[in-house]
């Protein structure tokens, strides 16, 4: 009877051994196995998929001198660089110095990536009477760019610049109202020559 309840005991000590290693493996195997349903949520930002919401994303239009032109869905926050890499990254014809890779992107621009000596004569257009041939983006230009417009010199640009980094892409020509030193007058100057 003693040898009896001896390995009982046993039994009962080895039950509570597995049942302790088990409770240990469940511990450390679990937290990896409740990740990983967490871990599909980021993928989504691909450019297939864009159930996360408005605001979380931006769909801008890639043109140009790059890979794959079209549509792209992006990252609220991401930049003309990262809309250029999403396309495939730009083509030995392209001139990305005319390209303001920096800015910030808006839903629902078009990002023109132009080729060597197509886009020189968007940039130069020296700021007399007749500024640039093609319209300049608000959202993607340089202070040059900027400041090739008529009445626009390189402080007005500068201001430019820095209503677009505290408020991020233009949406519409209008807002140059926003900016100090452009009023109405100035405004309906510029409407014809820039585009958001």
């Amino acid at each position: 009877m003693a040898e009896l309840l001896h390995q009982r005991r046993r039994q009962l000590l080895l039950a509570a051994v597995a049942l302790a290693l088990l409770l240990l493996a469940a511990r450390y195997l679990l937290p990896a196995g409740t990740a990983t349903p967490a871990a599909p949520l980021p993928p989504p930002p691909g450019p297939g998929t864009g159930a996360a919401g408005p605001s979380a994303r931006v769909v801008v239009d890639v043109v140009g001198e790059v890979r794959r032109p079209g549509l792209y869905r992006l990252a609220d926050g991401s930049r003309i660089a990262d809309a250029v890499a999403r396309a495939g990254g730009a083509t030995r014809k392209a001139e990305l110095a005319q390209v303001n890779l920096a800015a910030p992107l808006a839903d629902g621009e078009q990002v023109v990536v132009p080729a060597r000596g197509a886009a020189a004569p968007a940039a130069a257009g020296g700021g007399d009477a007749g500024g640039p041939s093609a319209p300049i983006q608000l959202s993607t230009a340089t202070i040059e760019q900027l400041d090739s417009l008529p009445g626009v010199g390189p402080a007005t640009a500068q201001k430019i610049l820095d209503y677009r980094t505290k408020h991020g892409a233009f949406s519409s020509v209008d807002e140059l109202d926003a900016v100090p030193g452009i009023g109405p007058k100035r405004l309906e100057q510029l409407r014809d020559l820039v585009v958001p």
